[in-house]
């Protein structure tokens, strides 16, 4: 498979049929979602393709009451067929144990694997996707504008990004015409700054 040249291809095609095509490779896509701001706009477009397919939702535990809320709302909207997987420790036990470590804080990276990858490997090694459907951007961060709509992760599944030349203002369109909701009072303990990549997408 040449990456490049498909990333050339499909970067001229929309993103409905940039899905289209990626379903059409794969035997076993799934999509993941932390329901940040805009994830409205990527469950929309590939739920409404294939409404069965799995939604594996992390939950690190330090959500807002408004993601919660805007999780809810978006599963009855969109009928999503989400798969929960938390973290085998309590949020109140980590307290005690590190408490929100800052990015400075040698415990950052434990913490880090204990709230967001582990739980992503348990979900991967249940799922075993071929096909990985995410909402990573260009712009976002300096790791994921190397990316592409298509990219490889270290352990071979193929990751899918039909927004990835997308900017907010585009999705904000998207959204206001398929009459999705979005919410921006999001936190992930795991970045903290929003330019700052949480680690994931260099496991995975």
């Amino acid at each position: 498979m040449n990456i490049e040249k498909l990333n050339s291809e499909l970067l001229g095609k929309t993103p409905e049929q940039r899905v289209k095509w990626a379903l059409s490779i794969s035997k076993n896509p799934i999509i993941t979602t932390n329901f940040r701001p805009y994830e409205g706009a990527i469950l929309h477009l590939v739920c409404s393709t294939y409404k069965d397919i799995p939604v594996v939702w992390c939950d690190t535990g330090y959500n807002t009451p408004n993601t919660y809320s805007h999780a809810f709302e978006l599963t009855e909207i969109l009928d999503l067929k989400i798969d929960l997987f938390t973290p085998l420790q309590s949020t109140a036990y980590r307290e005690v144990q590190m408490g929100l470590p800052s990015v400075e804080d040698a415990n950052h990276e434990e913490f880090t694997y204990q709230v967001k990858i582990e739980p992503f490997l348990r979900a991967f090694e249940k799922h075993k996707p071929d096909l990985w459907f995410t909402n990573l951007r260009k712009g976002q961060t300096q790791h994921r504008d190397g990316l592409g709509v298509l990219s490889k992760g270290k352990d071979g599944v193929l990751k899918f990004s039909p927004f990835y030349d997308y900017k907010d203002e585009d999705l904000d369109s998207y959204l206001i015409q398929n009459k999705i909701p979005n919410e921006f009072k999001y936190f992930d303990p795991t970045k903290v700054h929003a330019d700052r990549e949480c680690g994931l997408h260099k496991v995975l």
